[in-house]
């Protein structure tokens, strides 16, 4: 958001104006109205670029990621971050992450091809994922990208590609673990109690192939409880301590992943994601902290690396949407429908997001229950927005949703809405355009066979 720019959108305040609205802690979820973006007026915007549709404050990018660079590299001597492109892989949103010094985290062919698309180098990308397949692989492996090896069939490839070169080949591993969350992400890496992990370190140094250069570990998503960290971090450096004693391996890289929380609400919280979630310093000191007391006794602390997405992007991203029509449920409840559906905001399955309104009005506020136009019963934006009365072509500004929603959206009955960057000088750039049916069946064929022809009598 720009240093200068009126701020009217701002996150929930407790405030009392209706029974229903009270959570068991004492306060409203009530949204203010947000009549503007950025500076930039709500109404304007959906006039001239329609409705409904994405908002990025390119300001607000910057800031996160500065914010949170401070916090970690304050304490850490050589960090960097890499921008994970599944969060929000906009080629505008990156490259604001890479001109901010951000590394590409990818995790497919996809990501990686469109991160080299970018001007990346190979070696600024990091490789993550649990299939690779044997082109892209190869081409990672050529180009000098680090790869996290995911699995034991992939170590057995990426053996087989150091075979066609001279030099070793140097891999990261991904370590799963139990590190206080629930599920434990064990789809992902080696794991480390069953001393998985200590025994593929014991076949990359005995093999000859390949060097390990890194650990890596990823322990989930939005993650709240700080002593999950700790507790991961604790068990990668005691798999670094293994590798050190017993085959003098140093590392050069440890990656600790992401899942810092942004200020989005989860669903069966009572208390706002805002009120809830750590501030990055809490994040930084939980893991900086147990990192540097633990570190096995290098010639170099090795290279701190973070793979932050949600965190960055998604107080960045805004949806402007328009009322519909309103209706009352069975049970008397309020409702609209505005013009835009869970096919836009997959995010809404987990988080209450903050629907405000445009206009500011001195009515009392009521549960709205806030329905999308898909032709699906569970098209539910939000079960209970508290929201003064509103009337068709009323708009309304949903935030946060910069993370993941875009990257998930998708073409389902309705075409996917444009989206636009804000910055800081009062530009407003298209930076997706909208769908078309042009652009929806560009792939398709139509067998001859089945080109329409006169019908007969």
């Amino acid at each position: 958001m720009s240093q200068t720019a009126k701020r009217t959108c701002v996150p929930p305040t407790t405030q009392c104006h209706a029974s229903d609205m009270i959570h068991q802690h004492g306060f409203s979820d009530q949204a203010p109205p947000c009549s503007e973006i950025a500076g930039m007026d709500v109404r304007e915007l959906a006039t001239q670029h329609g409705s409904p549709l994405y908002v990025i404050v390119e300001e607000t990018l910057r800031k996160k990621y500065r914010a949170a660079f401070t916090a970690i590299s304050s304490r850490y001597p050589n960090v960097k971050f890499a921008w994970s492109y599944k969060t929000n892989y906009l080629k505008a949103v990156c490259n604001v992450f890479h001109q901010e010094g951000a590394l590409a985290e990818v995790v497919s062919d996809f990501e990686y091809e469109k991160a080299r698309n970018l001007g990346v180098t190979g070696s600024d990308i990091i490789f993550n994922g649990p299939y690779k397949n044997k082109t892209i692989l190869r081409r990672a492996v050529a180009e000098g990208a680090r790869i996290q090896v995911d699995n034991l069939d992939e170590l057995t490839l990426l053996e087989q590609l150091a075979g066609e070169q001279e030099n070793t080949l140097p891999v990261g591993l991904r370590v799963n673990m139990h590190a206080g969350t629930e599920p434990v992400w064990d789809k992902f890496g080696f794991n480390f109690e069953s001393g998985e992990a200590h025994r593929v370190v014991e076949r990359i140094a005995l093999g000859g192939r390949l060097r390990l250069d890194g650990l890596h570990m990823h322990l989930g998503t939005f993650i709240l409880d700080l002593d999950t960290y700790g507790e991961g971090v604790e068990k990668l450096l005691d798999l670094a301590r293994y590798a050190h004693e017993t085959f003098k391996i140093e590392l050069k890289y440890i990656n600790v992943g992401g899942g810092f929380a942004s200020d989005n609400s989860l669903k069966g919280h009572n208390r706002t994601g805002e009120d809830k979630a750590p501030t990055l310093d809490q994040y930084a000191s939980a893991i900086c902290d147990p990192l540097l007391n633990n570190m096995p006794d290098y010639q170099n602390l090795p290279l701190l690396l973070f793979e932050n997405g949600r965190a960055l992007v998604d107080e960045a991203g805004f949806l402007i949407t328009r009322v519909l029509s309103s209706k009352a449920t069975t049970d008397d409840e309020r409702a609209v429908i505005v013009d835009a559906g869970v096919n836009l905001l997959q995010t809404a399955n987990w988080y209450r997001l903050n629907v405000h309104p445009v206009e500011s009005t001195s009515k009392p506020v009521t549960a709205t229950k806030v329905f999308g136009p898909l032709c699906m019963n569970i098209d539910i934006l939000r079960e209970h927005a508290p929201l003064p009365t509103l009337k068709p072509n009323d708009l309304l500004v949903i935030h946060p949703v910069g993370a993941y929603n875009i990257t998930q959206s998708m073409q389902f009955i309705t075409y996917r809405p444009r989206v636009v960057m804000l910055g800081a000088n009062g530009e407003i750039d298209v930076i997706r355009d909208q769908e078309s049916l042009e652009t929806v069946e560009s792939l398709e064929q139509l067998p001859d066979r089945l080109i329409s022809k006169e019908r007969s009598e």
